[in-house]
Protein backbone atom coordinates (compact mmCIF):
# COMPACT_ATOMS: atom_id res chain seq x y z
CA UNK A 1 0.00 0.00 0.00
CA UNK A 2 1.29 3.28 -0.72
CA UNK A 3 -0.21 6.58 1.32
CA UNK A 4 0.25 9.93 0.92
CA UNK A 5 -0.02 13.04 3.28
CA UNK A 6 -0.68 16.32 1.60
CA UNK A 7 -1.92 19.18 3.55
CA UNK A 8 -3.65 22.58 3.36
CA UNK A 9 -0.68 24.92 3.72
CA UNK A 10 2.55 24.80 4.62
CA UNK A 11 3.69 24.40 8.06
CA UNK A 12 0.29 22.45 9.37
CA UNK A 13 1.62 19.20 10.49
CA UNK A 14 2.59 17.19 7.44
CA UNK A 15 5.60 15.88 9.01
CA UNK A 16 4.85 14.67 12.32
CA UNK A 17 1.88 13.06 10.98
CA UNK A 18 3.91 11.42 8.91
CA UNK A 19 5.64 10.42 11.57
CA UNK A 20 3.02 9.47 13.19
CA UNK A 21 1.33 7.44 10.32
CA UNK A 22 4.82 5.08 10.05
CA UNK A 23 4.16 4.48 13.88
CA UNK A 24 0.59 3.20 13.08
CA UNK A 25 1.03 1.46 9.81
CA UNK A 26 4.31 -0.41 11.35
CA UNK A 27 6.69 -1.92 11.79
CA UNK A 28 7.30 -2.46 7.39
CA UNK A 29 6.86 1.17 6.34
CA UNK A 30 9.49 3.05 4.44
CA UNK A 31 8.66 7.41 4.23
CA UNK A 32 9.82 8.68 1.44
CA UNK A 33 10.09 12.70 0.27
CA UNK A 34 10.01 13.34 -3.13
CA UNK A 35 11.09 16.66 -3.08
CA UNK A 36 12.85 18.46 0.00
CA UNK A 37 13.68 22.58 -0.14
CA UNK A 38 15.41 24.69 2.80
CA UNK A 39 15.20 22.76 6.12
CA UNK A 40 17.97 22.75 8.54
CA UNK A 41 17.01 18.79 9.40
CA UNK A 42 15.32 17.10 6.31
CA UNK A 43 11.56 16.15 6.73
CA UNK A 44 12.58 12.34 6.43
CA UNK A 45 14.83 12.48 9.10
CA UNK A 46 12.46 14.12 11.56
CA UNK A 47 10.63 11.08 10.82
CA UNK A 48 13.21 8.80 11.10
CA UNK A 49 13.99 10.58 14.14
CA UNK A 50 10.09 9.85 15.71
CA UNK A 51 8.96 6.90 14.58
CA UNK A 52 12.37 5.03 13.86
CA UNK A 53 11.43 3.64 10.68
CA UNK A 54 13.00 3.50 6.84
CA UNK A 55 13.45 6.46 4.86
CA UNK A 56 14.09 7.87 1.31
CA UNK A 57 14.61 11.31 -0.49
CA UNK A 58 14.80 11.80 -3.69
CA UNK A 59 15.72 15.71 -3.91
CA UNK A 60 16.78 18.66 -2.20
CA UNK A 61 16.68 22.17 -3.07
CA UNK A 62 18.34 24.53 -0.71
CA UNK A 63 15.82 27.68 -0.52
CA UNK A 64 13.09 27.01 1.09
CA UNK A 65 10.49 27.65 -1.47
CA UNK A 66 8.32 25.46 -3.32
CA UNK A 67 10.23 22.63 -5.52
CA UNK A 68 9.18 24.24 -8.67
CA UNK A 69 10.24 27.53 -7.57
CA UNK A 70 13.44 26.47 -6.06
CA UNK A 71 14.84 24.42 -9.13
CA UNK A 72 13.73 27.55 -11.39
CA UNK A 73 15.36 30.02 -9.01
CA UNK A 74 19.08 28.25 -9.50
CA UNK A 75 18.18 26.91 -12.85
CA UNK A 76 18.41 23.42 -11.37
CA UNK A 77 17.28 20.13 -12.80
CA UNK A 78 14.83 17.98 -10.28
CA UNK A 79 13.13 14.37 -10.76
CA UNK A 80 9.74 14.34 -12.84
CA UNK A 81 6.78 13.14 -11.12
CA UNK A 82 7.43 9.99 -13.65
CA UNK A 83 10.96 9.24 -12.12
CA UNK A 84 9.68 9.59 -8.84
CA UNK A 85 6.52 7.14 -9.48
CA UNK A 86 9.03 4.50 -10.45
CA UNK A 87 11.11 4.70 -7.63
CA UNK A 88 8.41 4.57 -5.43
CA UNK A 89 7.09 1.56 -7.04
CA UNK A 90 10.80 -0.11 -6.58
CA UNK A 91 10.23 0.88 -3.11
CA UNK A 92 6.96 -0.86 -2.26
CA UNK A 93 8.03 -4.06 -3.61
CA UNK A 94 10.10 -4.20 -0.55
CA UNK A 95 7.66 -2.51 2.00
CA UNK A 96 4.25 -3.42 3.23
CA UNK A 97 3.74 0.39 3.30
CA UNK A 98 5.45 3.15 1.84
CA UNK A 99 4.04 6.78 2.68
CA UNK A 100 4.71 9.85 0.28
CA UNK A 101 5.08 13.25 2.18
CA UNK A 102 4.11 16.26 -0.01
CA UNK A 103 5.79 19.70 -0.08
CA UNK A 104 3.14 22.06 1.25
CA UNK A 105 -0.48 21.78 -0.37
CA UNK A 106 -1.70 19.39 -2.60
CA UNK A 107 -1.13 21.72 -5.19
CA UNK A 108 2.05 22.59 -5.09
CA UNK A 109 4.21 21.69 -8.28
CA UNK A 110 7.18 18.89 -7.41
CA UNK A 111 8.74 19.04 -10.91
CA UNK A 112 9.58 22.07 -13.65
CA UNK A 113 6.67 20.30 -15.76
CA UNK A 114 3.80 21.25 -13.46
CA UNK A 115 3.79 17.70 -11.86
CA UNK A 116 1.61 17.91 -8.39
CA UNK A 117 1.07 15.18 -5.33
CA UNK A 118 -1.84 14.08 -6.89
CA UNK A 119 -0.52 13.33 -9.92
CA UNK A 120 1.85 10.98 -8.52
CA UNK A 121 -0.60 9.62 -6.18
CA UNK A 122 -2.87 9.29 -9.27
CA UNK A 123 0.30 7.51 -11.33
CA UNK A 124 0.85 5.07 -8.65
CA UNK A 125 -3.28 4.17 -8.18
CA UNK A 126 -2.79 2.36 -11.61
CA UNK A 127 -1.08 -0.60 -9.83
CA UNK A 128 -1.00 0.16 -6.01
CA UNK A 129 -3.62 0.68 -3.90
CA UNK A 130 -3.51 4.14 -2.78
CA UNK A 131 -5.15 6.06 0.16
CA UNK A 132 -4.45 10.10 0.44
CA UNK A 133 -4.58 11.97 3.96
CA UNK A 134 -5.12 15.23 4.31
CA UNK A 135 -3.18 17.06 7.34
CA UNK A 136 -5.31 21.07 8.23
CA UNK A 137 -5.67 22.69 11.45
CA UNK A 138 -8.66 23.07 13.69
CA UNK A 139 -8.42 27.18 14.11
CA UNK A 140 -10.62 29.60 12.54
CA UNK A 141 -10.13 29.69 8.53
CA UNK A 142 -9.19 26.14 8.34
CA UNK A 143 -13.09 24.67 6.96
CA UNK A 144 -12.56 26.62 3.42
CA UNK A 145 -8.89 25.59 3.22
CA UNK A 146 -9.95 21.86 3.91
CA UNK A 147 -12.62 21.78 1.74
CA UNK A 148 -10.67 23.56 -1.38
CA UNK A 149 -7.98 20.72 -0.61
CA UNK A 150 -10.55 17.61 -0.33
CA UNK A 151 -12.36 19.12 -3.48
CA UNK A 152 -9.16 19.28 -5.71
CA UNK A 153 -8.07 15.72 -5.07
CA UNK A 154 -11.54 14.58 -5.98
CA UNK A 155 -11.34 16.50 -9.18
CA UNK A 156 -8.20 14.17 -9.99
CA UNK A 157 -10.29 11.05 -8.79
CA UNK A 158 -8.56 10.79 -5.67
CA UNK A 159 -11.02 10.49 -2.79
CA UNK A 160 -9.43 11.13 0.88
CA UNK A 161 -9.06 8.58 3.17
CA UNK A 162 -9.41 10.42 6.46
CA UNK A 163 -8.24 14.11 7.80
CA UNK A 164 -5.38 13.91 10.31
CA UNK A 165 -5.44 17.03 12.63
CA UNK A 166 -1.67 18.18 12.82
CA UNK A 167 -1.80 20.56 16.44
CA UNK A 168 -4.88 19.89 18.33
CA UNK A 169 -4.97 22.00 21.34
CA UNK A 170 -5.26 20.91 24.81
CA UNK A 171 -7.93 24.18 25.13
CA UNK A 172 -9.58 24.40 22.28
CA UNK A 173 -11.48 27.52 21.81
CA UNK A 174 -14.62 27.73 19.93
CA UNK A 175 -13.55 27.80 16.63
CA UNK A 176 -11.78 25.04 17.18
CA UNK A 177 -14.27 22.77 18.83
CA UNK A 178 -16.87 23.40 16.70
CA UNK A 179 -14.66 22.84 13.64
CA UNK A 180 -13.98 19.40 15.06
CA UNK A 181 -17.39 18.51 13.61
CA UNK A 182 -17.63 20.43 11.26
CA UNK A 183 -14.49 19.30 9.33
CA UNK A 184 -15.91 16.04 8.91
CA UNK A 185 -19.59 17.34 8.08
CA UNK A 186 -18.86 20.03 5.28
CA UNK A 187 -15.83 17.79 3.61
CA UNK A 188 -17.52 13.92 3.97
CA UNK A 189 -14.29 12.75 4.90
CA UNK A 190 -13.68 11.56 8.40
CA UNK A 191 -10.97 12.52 11.03
CA UNK A 192 -8.86 9.75 11.66
CA UNK A 193 -6.47 11.29 13.99
CA UNK A 194 -5.49 14.29 16.21
CA UNK A 195 -2.30 14.95 17.37
CA UNK A 196 -1.36 17.16 20.40
CA UNK A 197 0.07 20.11 20.21
CA UNK A 198 3.58 20.02 20.46
CA UNK A 199 3.87 16.05 19.41
CA UNK A 200 7.08 16.87 17.53
CA UNK A 201 9.00 17.36 20.60
CA UNK A 202 8.21 14.36 22.44
CA UNK A 203 11.29 11.95 22.82
CA UNK A 204 11.59 9.03 20.55
CA UNK A 205 10.28 6.53 22.56
CA UNK A 206 7.76 8.98 24.03
CA UNK A 207 6.26 9.39 20.54
CA UNK A 208 6.30 5.64 19.48
CA UNK A 209 4.14 4.80 22.99
CA UNK A 210 1.58 7.73 22.39
CA UNK A 211 1.37 7.73 18.58
CA UNK A 212 -1.44 4.85 18.36
CA UNK A 213 -3.71 6.63 20.74
CA UNK A 214 -3.72 9.62 18.90
CA UNK A 215 -6.10 7.31 16.14
CA UNK A 216 -8.49 5.76 18.42
CA UNK A 217 -11.27 7.79 18.99
CA UNK A 218 -11.36 9.12 15.65
CA UNK A 219 -9.92 6.03 13.35
CA UNK A 220 -12.93 4.67 11.07
CA UNK A 221 -10.13 2.18 8.88
CA UNK A 222 -7.91 -0.31 9.60
CA UNK A 223 -4.24 0.95 9.57
CA UNK A 224 -2.80 -2.42 9.93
Amino acid sequence: MIVFVTGTDTGVGKTVATAALAVHFGPDVMVVKPAQTGADEPDVEVARRLAGCAVAQFSHLADPLAPDTAARLRNLAVPSVGEHAARIRELACHHDVVIVEGSGGALVRLDTAGGTLPDLATDLARDHEVRVHVVTRLGLGTLNHTALTVEALRARGLEPAGLLLGSAPDNPDLAERCNLTELPRLTGVPVLAALPDGAGTLKPTQFRTQAPTWFEPHTTTSGT
